[in-house]
């Protein structure tokens, strides 16, 4: 058949063909009027809403412009210019695996300032483009975003005196299940930007929904030169659509560009920006014949022989790299080349997300500040959040100078990654507590504060280097601990009321230590700053005064005379001293034998001298443990009975009351799944705390040590494990009177016998609930990072819930054998429970520990993830309690041994 002859029978059906519209409903299309404030439904039977649900700040206007032959009036929401991001937060769950979202930006002199702004718009963690609205106005962008996550943001970036961002329209489509992913393998993580969507062969304007069910917007090609076949018409035919995800439609494959005289067809589209490119070029046999050609990208030939076939539609998906403008070129083999449409997508990078753990950190902190510090969606990107200081989707800064905290809450110690903190004038008061796991911090200002203590964690700050300190209230002396902070280069003391001789580890020359303003504080032994190490006794003044020669016999008499006298005067204040010192040592003596007395009277724990504890611990010689109360040794007692000696570090010592109340307590515990104590010693100012010996080392050491040293754990061991820790936390919740909050339950705190029986251990930060019927005790929030309950830690309240959600941890830890936070991975599993949880609670296995992997019963394994997923609940009501715990942890155990039994494994 010749060319003519099918072009005039083509065009013959074309004349008497009819049209069609297809219509569909509006599932999932969500059409925002920016600024506006009442609904409406436009003349495609959309319907536009108020923005109001979605947008949170703002102002709104009403524009009135001349378009063409017709005049227009919008509502428009503008942003007063801030550095925070202003952002639409769009719902996407379950809409579909893909959306097309599509934004408009007015201005048109809205204002009367004749100033068209300039900013960023940003889509998720993207800053997808810049709009220009000087250049172009109205300015419209569309995007196809591949949904994995419940909401969407889409925000507004000013940029310094370039204007108000400002928008008009925002609208969101659902797209064909897995539509526009073909061919984008070597793109992860991306979503794509709109540079074109060509009708080819159509040259009546745009088309879009009702024809195109997901509202896509199909230009016109009349701007491009090629001969095409149809005048306007239409081939009415229909095509089975499911061979091209992405369901173009009927309208627009029902029209083609037919280069019918060359053998060349070409388009040449210019790109916005240097970048990759996703191109889907759209093919349907409308006519009687089935043309072959082959089709070049730049010059690159992508498909040789292309055929289309007859009543067939097909779609060829290309990338390209690094590319500036766009040449789409078919070459004829047999008949003439057609195309039917075409989509041309800029490739977007989606920057990683900050870890969940920062995210859900600096929101509560941001909660403790009572203030709306605009910090929504991710912290460092598109931008970094007010306050905040990324380096990739790390917060590495954080500076919240002048406003109130009162103190450092444990939150800010899940910032694993920040390497400065500035705090300075935020009304922080007590201890310095909570940062000891920040171990890349650099710099941290904590000055204009009333802080009294150093604490204990800043020795654990390894890679600090300035310290700010300046003006507080820290009393006492300076800890030796500082002068282990090797990188740390300047330390400021200046202006509080410490005293005492500065640890001569901190006098180096590569450290600069600035201490004006305290009450006595230097590198000397015997004076600082001019007066001594004592000030309470201070040397005799003696004033010589000249006198002419001849009165220089008076001149000696009166020095002889001063010089007595100064020395009697020495000599009375050194008396004095002697006998303050001598009774306060009386005193000291008779409290301690007071106190000794009566811890004697106890008959639970044997006493014992400091001579007794250096026999035992061969002068401290083998350290099994460290922490921030000081050091753990191993002894051996006269009857060859192995201990563990723990040793208080002279700072973190209690009042005397305060340790006999310890010793109290930990003499009236007495459990099989509690780490029992031994003896103490109580005298030369030392307080020191004898426990029997557990050589099976910790569930911490057993599950993370060196491979060397630890024991294999199989999954039934675990659980005997979880279960004797559970009945010791029973014990202290419900069999102990009063009862007794652990207050610092973690898997280093779980120690093994050498049959491997569990044992709670380190009673040194629990509570005593005196009251029956309390709910909760007030108190200062301790603990270890990553398993501290966060309800506990917001409000200060302690329950036994807390304890429960640690535990809820050390089980996560059994499960998965990973520590509770960790820098390896992605950034979202740098927690274990917000990594976990959602995977146990769906009953997905995978994150099991791989040593685990084919040797448990999935039923046991589905019983212990369901009851740590409930201990880890945010909300302690949702909590079980521990006896709850040991109950399902008990029938987990008793289901794994019958499987064990069954496969001839036990």
């Amino acid at each position: 058949m010749g060319l003519c002859c099918w072009v005039f029978w083509f065009g013959f059906i074309l004349f008497c063909a009819s049209n069609e519209v297809v219509f569909s409903d509006q599932d999932g299309f969500l059409s925002l009027s920016c600024g506006g404030t009442t609904s409406f439904v436009d003349s495609s039977n959309i319907t536009w809403v108020a923005d109001s649900d979605y947008v949170s700040t703002g102002d709104s206007a009403t524009v009135n412009y001349v378009e063409g032959m017709s005049s227009s009036q919008v509502r428009v929401r503008f942003f007063p210019d801030s550095p925070s991001r202003k952002c639409y937060r769009l719902p996407v769950k379950n809409v579909s695996s893909s959306v097309l979202v599509r934004a408009q930006f007015v201005y048109k002199n809205y204002d009367g300032l004749s100033k068209p702004p300039t900013f960023s718009v940003s889509l998720g963690t993207a800053i997808s483009t810049t709009i220009n609205l000087a250049n172009t106005d109205p300015w419209t962008e569309e995007f196809v975003w591949l949904v994995d996550k419940d909401i969407l943001p889409l925000c507004l970036q000013s940029i310094p005196d370039a204007g108000f961002p400002v928008i008009s329209t925002l609208e969101v489509r659902p797209l064909p299940e897995s539509a526009y992913r073909t061919g984008l393998g070597d793109f992860p993580n991306k979503f794509l930007r709109k540079s074109y969507r060509i009708n080819c062969g159509y040259i009546n304007g745009s088309l879009r929904y009702p024809l195109d069910q997901y509202d896509r917007i199909w230009d016109a090609d009349q701007d491009f030169l090629p001969f095409h076949i149809s005048s306007g018409f239409k081939i009415q035919r229909t095509f089975n659509l499911s061979s091209v995800e992405e369901t173009p439609p009927a309208a627009v494959l029902q029209t083609a560009r037919v280069l019918a005289r060359k053998e060349v067809l070409t388009y040449n589209l210019p790109l916005d920006t240097l970048g990759d490119y996703y191109i889907i070029l759209y093919f349907a046999g409308i006519l009687p014949v089935s043309p072959s050609f082959n089709m070049l990208i730049n010059g690159d030939v992508v498909q040789s022989n292309y055929t289309v076939k007859s009543s067939e539609v097909s779609a060829l998906f290309i990338t390209r790299k690094g590319i500036k403008s766009l040449n789409i070129t078919m070459k004829s083999i047999r008949f003439y080349p057609q195309i039917n449409a075409i989509e041309v997508y800029e490739i977007v990078d989606i920057p990683s997300e900050s870890s969940s753990t920062t995210v859900s950190a600096l929101q509560v902190i941001q909660q403790s500040t009572g203030l709306d510090l605009g910090w929504q969606d991710d912290p460092c990107s598109p931008t970094p959040w007010d306050h905040i200081g990324c380096e990739g989707n790390f917060v590495t800064s954080l500076e919240l100078s002048d406003i109130t905290l009162r103190s450092i809450s444990p939150t800010f110690g899940d910032l694993l990654d920040l390497k400065k903190l500035d705090l300075h004038n935020t009304s922080l008061a007590g201890e310095i507590q909570n940062l000891g796991s920040l171990q890349r911090l650099e710099k941290l200002n904590l000055s204009f504060n009333q802080l009294t203590s150093f604490g204990f964690d800043l020795e654990d700050l390894i890679s600090l280097q300035t310290l700010d300190l300046q003006n507080n209230s820290l009393q006492g002396i300076v800890p030796d601990s500082l002068g282990e902070l090797k990188e740390l280069h300047l330390l400021n003391l200046e202006n509080n009321n410490l005293q005492g001789t500065l640890p001569e580890s901190l006098n180096r020359e590569s450290l600069e230590v600035r201490t004006s303003g305290n009450l006595c504080l230097s590198f000397s032994l015997l004076t600082c700053n001019g007066v001594s190490n004592n000030p309470s006794i201070e040397a005799p003044q003696v004033t010589i005064f000249t006198r002419k020669k001849k009165h220089d016999v008076h001149n000696h008499l009166a020095i002889i005379l001063g010089a007595f006298g100064g020395a009697l005067l020495a000599l009375f204040i050194i008396s004095v001293s002697v006998f303050l010192y001598t009774r306060r040592k009386k005193t000291e003596a008779t409290y301690t034998a007071r106190a000794e007395t009566e811890m004697r009277n106890w008959n639970a724990a044997k006493f014992f001298s400091y001579k007794e504890i250096k026999a035992a611990t061969n002068n401290f010689k083998e350290v099994i443990g460290r922490g921030s109360f000081g050091s753990v040794y191993l002894g051996k007692l006269p009857d060859g009975k192995l201990v563990a000696v723990k040793v208080r570090f002279d700072k973190s010592q209690l009042g005397a009351d305060s340790f006999i109340n310890e010793v109290s307590l930990l003499s009236q515990i007495c459990h099989q799944n509690l780490v029992s104590l031994e003896g103490f010693c109580h005298e030369s100012k030392q307080q020191i705390l004898v426990y029997e010996y557990l050589p099976g080392r910790s569930l911490a050491d057993n599950l993370y040590g060196a491979s060397s040293k630890r024991v294999t754990l199989s999954w039934v061991r675990r659980l005997k494990i979880a279960v004797d820790a559970a009945k010791g936390l029973d014990y202290l919740h419900n069999g102990s009177d009063p009862r007794i909050i652990h207050r610092d339950v973690k898997s280093s705190n779980i120690l093994m016998d050498i049959e491997m029986n569990a044992k709670v251990c380190d009673f040194g930060l629990s509570k005593q609930v005196t009251q029956a019927d309390a709910t909760h005790v007030t108190t200062v929030v301790k603990g270890t990072a990553g398993y501290l309950d966060p309800e506990y830690y917001t409000t200060q309240q302690l329950t036994e819930k807390s304890d429960v959600y640690s535990f809820g941890v050390v089980l996560l830890e059994l499960i998965c054998g990973r520590e509770p936070l960790r820098h390896t991975g992605t950034p979202d599993s740098f927690n274990l429970v917000l990594w976990a949880k959602p995977y146990l609670q769906a009953g997905v296995f995978e994150i099991v520990d791989e040593n685990l992997k084919g040797t448990f019963d999935a039923e046991s394994m589905r019983k212990t993830a369901f009851i740590a997923s409930r201990s880890v609940e945010r909300d302690a009501s949702r909590r079980p309690t521990i006896a709850e715990v040991l109950g399902e942890l008990k029938e987990a155990y008793n289901i794994q041994l019958s499987y064990l039994a069954s496969t001839g494994d036990i």
